[in-house]
């Protein structure tokens, strides 16, 4: 195999557990997550859990599922793992809880991670939109002339001295890794920076891991509290904006009967 899509999946998250299973158009998160994934023409997809049910979850659908260690403190942690125990040259870590992430981005970042431009790979949408520029649940990156990522942050930047209304990159939460960087993952040194912000990709940047940063036109919606799904719900109510129409009309969502 060469690229291996993995969807880290954690059942405890601190805000909205178990958010994976919660339905969105009649089917599990995890569910339209999986179907960008496919969509992507990835080699393979993978969801990487630790909780029994969402492991069922996913087989009820057909899909692929990994069981493992319950103590990661990061889905890059998660992929390692997957790392492991299956034989491929690249990994896309998928957020979870993204399930309107283009498949276009999927393919973007995948394909920048194989040409060999970098051990680590994401992706960056251009905003204009004041809200986000200064909301802390928003990442935002700056990057050099050739893309590699010079620093994430929470807070507004680059700062605009003159206005806050400039544009600025809003990180999305999707990687791509070669099998080298995740079997080193152990090896890097803590990070204080990773702990001042809560980014586990500033742990990268600290330990001199260089990030090729791929511009995309798709910005994604990440659903980490019960506002945020109520969001991507009435999204999906009104899917034109989002192009998932054809899916919700295609995919019939037939879970498969269970032994008792």
């Amino acid at each position: 195999m060469n690229v291996v899509g993995v969807i880290p999946a954690r059942y405890l998250s601190q805000r909205l557990p178990g958010k994976v299973l919660l339905p969105i158009a009649a089917k599990p998160m995890i569910y339209w997550v999986y179907q960008k994934a496919l969509q992507a023409d990835l080699d393979a997809v993978y969801v990487a859990t630790d909780h029994a049910q969402i492991f069922q979850a996913v087989e009820d659908f057909g899909g692929k599922a990994i069981l493992t260690k319950s103590e990661h403190t990061s889905g890059t942690e998660r992929v390692s793992e997957v790392a492991e125990r299956i034989a491929a040259r690249f990994f896309v870590n998928i957020q979870g809880d993204e399930p309107l992430i283009a498949p276009e981005v999927i393919r973007a970042v995948a394909d920048t991670v194989c040409s060999g431009v970098s051990p680590v790979v994401s992706a960056m949408v251009q905003l204009h939109d004041p809200e986000g520029y200064r909301d802390p649940t928003v990442v935002k990156v700056v990057a050099n002339r050739q893309g590699r990522a010079l620093y994430f942050s929470r807070l507004p930047i680059p700062y605009y001295l003159d206005t806050n209304r400039g544009p600025y990159f809003k990180h999305l939460g999707i990687y791509g890794y070669t099998r080298e960087f995740l079997t080193s993952l152990r090896c890097l040194s803590d990070s204080r920076l990773e702990q001042a912000e809560k980014l586990e990709q500033l742990r990268f940047l600290e330990n001199g891991v260089s990030i090729h940063m791929v511009q995309v036109e798709h910005d994604s919606v990440g659903v980490d509290t019960a506002e945020d799904l109520e969001r991507v719900r009435r999204l999906f109510e009104s899917p034109t904006s989002w192009k998932v129409q054809s899916e919700i009309a295609d995919h019939k969502y037939q879970p498969k009967a269970r032994l008792r």
